[in-house]
């Protein structure tokens, strides 16, 4: 996408063809920075710190730093110990383990001579790939963008919430459900969006805003509780969220709040929808609810906020009284019954176990986990 006057990505690879240069996302929405990461450790800590986040990033990041691993040791004991790192720093996104998997997987039959460039190699097709698929579902989730347009005679915008940050930022490039909206509004259907700003980090205030201001799509920033009143005076007409685990039965896992969102829909009858690629999806897994981890981070996330002062200076203001004790769940599930479909890169389909199997029949009785990612076929459900 665009920032300025020029094009970027979320994660590339210097001119010295060695060296990750990232947006640092904990800097946004007040200032526009970007970092290298030169070693494993550098990788490790922008996924733990959240200079990069969401699902399809986290992963791409974690693929980068294989290959920063391996630049001066590519042994299988070093390969090893970059899985096991990167795989620590965070618990709940299905992305994390997928991409580490797959550059194993990739690896571990070749010989050390010959890692590095096929690292970086296989981490450039995995961010290459997420960019066409983050588009195929833009395209999918803009038809429902339509669908409710024409619903309503194609006179007033479609008003669309969403929750947290799945645009851009949140992948390679066009995102999940904001892609929806960018194609949506690139085709000429105006689309304003309700913007959560989505404590405790308000990456929907910080981030989501941030980039539906850059791209000129109408958009309102509410306060998380808010999404329920704007239901019931009929000013949503859907919800589209992202995730970062889906599990094989449709349960969702997605930044906190998500769930209180999803119930708002349903009790007002507004479609509640989940945009996600394939790498989110964990086929190993059926019940979200009792088998996704979900992080527990830093109170200190929720104790305080950070923002730009009227004399220009970014600081962090504390907003909880001394001595009171804070819990920072980042993540709950939405299970599958409040969920009206999936978007993914081959189409629409119930959040059900029969549903995703319609878009994936290969995956029919796979009970491990994700070893290689299916084709980008395109098929409608």
């Amino acid at each position: 996408m665009k920032v300025g006057d020029r094009q970027y990505r979320t994660i590339w690879v210097a001119g010295d063809g060695r060296t990750v240069e990232i947006i640092d996302q904990t800097e946004l929405p007040h200032e526009f920075v970007t970092r290298r990461l030169t070693t494993l450790e550098d990788a490790a800590a922008a996924i733990r710190e959240m200079r990069v986040r969401g699902a399809p990033l986290i992963g791409a990041t974690a693929a980068y730093g294989v290959c920063l691993a391996l630049q001066d040791d590519a042994s299988d004991r070093r390969l090893d110990t970059a899985r096991q790192t990167l795989l620590a720093t965070r618990p709940t996104a299905v992305n994390l383990r997928w991409a580490l998997d797959d550059m194993a997987a990739r690896l571990k039959p070749l010989a050390p001579a010959a890692r590095v460039d096929a690292a970086y190699a296989r981490a450039a097709e995995i961010c290459d790939d997420d960019v066409a698929v983050s588009r195929a579902i833009g395209e999918h989730g803009a038809r429902l963008i339509d669908e409710a347009w024409a619903k309503g005679g194609r006179e007033a915008p479609v008003n669309l919430l969403t929750h947290c940050n799945a645009g851009w930022l949140a992948t390679i490039d066009w995102g999940t459900a904001l892609a929806a909206v960018y194609v949506a509004h690139d085709a000429g259907v105006p689309v304003h969006v309700w913007v959560n700003e989505t404590r405790p980090r308000n990456q929907g205030a910080g981030l989501t805003a941030w980039e539906l201001g850059r791209h000129g799509v109408p958009h309102t920033v509410i306060v998380d509780s808010a999404g329920g009143h704007l239901m019931q005076r009929g000013k949503v007409d859907l919800c589209i969220t992202g995730t970062d685990r889906t599990t094989a039965r449709g349960d969702v896992c997605n930044k906190i709040g998500t769930y209180l969102k999803a119930l708002a829909a349903g009790d007002n009858g507004v479609p509640f929808y989940v945009a996600l690629p394939h790498t989110s999806i964990d086929w190993s897994l059926d019940d979200g609810v009792a088998g996704v981890p979900i992080e527990e981070r830093d109170p200190a996330e929720v104790t305080t906020v950070v923002g730009r002062a009227d004399d220009g200076s970014i600081v962090a203001v504390r907003v909880t009284p001394e001595g009171s004790a804070a819990a920072n769940f980042a993540f709950d599930v939405t299970p599958a019954r409040l969920v009206t479909g999936l978007i993914t890169e081959r189409g629409v389909c119930p959040a059900s176990r029969e549903g995703l199997l319609s878009l994936y029949p290969e995956r029919g009785g796979d009970a491990g986990p994700q070893m290689a990612a299916p084709g980008n076929d395109d098929k409608t459900g």
